[in-house]
């Protein structure tokens, strides 16, 4: 085996010449206001519902700080995003920033990796929505039978989760028709979860009892580092946006705006909701499943509740949405560089979408949404994604330094300190998990390797076109 071969990298005049081929040329229909909400949709679902009381109970009301110190954590490798979308307007996202920067084989593991993060959240993202959907229609005198709302390894009378199934069949269509109504539909439910959020933030500001913020910080900056690395879970997302480039009408331009735009927000909305939750009831009360209704129900505002939990609905549909949106556009993207099989990376004649990879990952996720343990899967999903932090990182600080001439619209500050703070604060959030998941993630990388070394190394279009060269 030649082991310059696994190392061969595309050049940026390669990936230029990619996105021009006409029969893998993808709609260039996305603006920079659809790039931030691709973003904002990403981050902010049932996160925000959930971590920040967990949080609480970590940081005390300094969970403030704990988020803040989250997006700090996340801004150093969105920053490395940034730069690279703005260079490379192709989708695939850190699989092709890796393939120009450290080569193949790294471009593969990191693409295997990308499966991971994207097709993996899908089911248990799905089983999440179920959850709130059933309840939303329980409160209404609606109750769908036990045994259509959970599959047999989730309930004792469990069979199938019918809503689960659903709503991936409602994404599957709605990526397959396009993807300007992928973005317009995702538009359309940010807006209400941003003004759910900002409802809550208004009705609850009233209540805020500044002595609930008495202690400031009861557990010392030890608590304000617990609850930053829950919190940071609700930040993963903004690097869905870079998956877009290659549909994004002006890439140079919108993508920083993009990726940078959505995590601002996101952090405001995060501040905003953590600074009134914390104030309206004591910290010590918000170890609950949906801590913003409880906390309503604390001060006597029951009323709002549905409104929360219809919101929550909302966030998580954006969440699949996005996330469906970029696993098709990276096994599309690994599929036209021959890594897999040519069929994925078909583009619908009509629609100009991947409809065989929508197809793929539509089946795949359905098959399997409801009879996957939602913890296991989380932190699965949570590992992957920081490792490809990792890796984006890297390329950032490789790439100034090897091709130091290349154009950037726009350029990370602080290479390679930052680059690696983010790779530093990366690595310590993975060493937190357990170690389970760190078999779990060994045994998909050997998985992933057969996959390379038994098909991906042999039909390689870069390896054929240096052949012919």
């Amino acid at each position: 085996m030649d082991l310059k071969n696994l190392f061969r990298k595309k050049s940026s005049e390669l990936i230029i010449k990619e996105t021009e081929a006409k029969e893998h040329k993808l709609k260039k229909a996305l603006s920079v206001y659809d790039l931030i909400a691709l973003g904002i949709g990403a981050i902010i679902g049932s996160g925000i519902y959930v971590v920040t009381g967990i949080a609480a109970v970590k940081a005390g009301p300094a969970v403030i700080l704990s988020f803040i110190l989250a997006a700090i954590a996340c801004a150093f490798a969105a920053v490395s995003y940034a730069e690279l979308a703005s260079m490379f307007p192709i989708t695939g996202s850190t699989y092709n920033y890796a393939y120009v920067a450290m080569g193949e084989f790294f471009a593969w593991i990191i693409g295997w990796d990308l499966i991971l993060e994207y097709v993996f959240c899908l089911p248990a993202v799905a089983v999440g929505w179920s959850g709130y959907f059933t309840n939303l229609l329980a409160s209404v005198g609606i109750n769908i039978p036990n045994y259509l709302a959970n599959s047999f390894l989730q309930a004792p009378n469990g069979f199938i989760n019918v809503p689960a199934i659903g709503i991936l069949l409602f994404i599957a269509i709605l990526n397959y028709i396009g993807v300007r109504r992928v973005a317009s539909s995702n538009n359309l439910m940010v807006a209400l979860k941003i003004l759910v959020l900002l409802f809550f933030v208004f009705i609850a500001v009233w209540h805020v009892k500044p002595i609930n913020w008495h202690p400031f910080m009861p557990f010392g900056w030890q608590g304000v580092l617990a609850g930053a690395a829950i919190a940071f879970y609700a930040f993963i997302g903004f690097d869905a946006v870079s998956t877009a480039a290659e549909e994004t009408k002006n890439p140079g331009r919108d993508m920083p705006a993009g990726i940078l735009g959505s995590l601002g927000i996101s952090t405001l909305l995060y501040i905003a909701v953590s600074i009134v939750l914390t104030g309206i009831v004591s910290y010590t009360k918000l170890n609950n499943p949906a801590p913003i209704a409880e906390a309503l129900k604390i001060i006597g505002m029951n009323w709002a509740c549905g409104l929360i939990s219809l919101g929550a609905l909302v966030a998580i549909t954006s969440v699949l949405i996005v996330m469906f949106y970029g696993a098709t556009r990276i096994i599309f993207a690994i599929s036209r560089d021959g890594l897999l099989p040519p069929i994925f990376s078909k583009v619908h004649k009509k629609y100009r979408t991947p409809s065989i990879s929508i197809a793929l990952i539509a089946i795949v996720t359905m098959l399997t949404a409801g009879f996957l343990p939602i913890n296991i899967i989380v932190e699965f999903v949570n590992i992957g994604t920081m490792l490809a932090f990792v890796l984006t990182s890297l390329s950032v600080i490789v790439l100034r330094y090897t091709q130091p001439d290349l154009p950037r619209k726009f350029k990370a500050p602080g290479v390679p300190v930052v680059p690696i703070l983010a790779i530093i604060s990366m690595l310590l959030l993975m060493m937190s998990l357990s170690w389970e998941t760190w078999v779990r993630l060994v045994v998909w990388f050997i998985i992933g390797l057969f996959v390379y070394f038994g098909y991906g190394r042999h039909r390689s279009i870069l390896a054929k076109n240096n052949e012919q060269e």
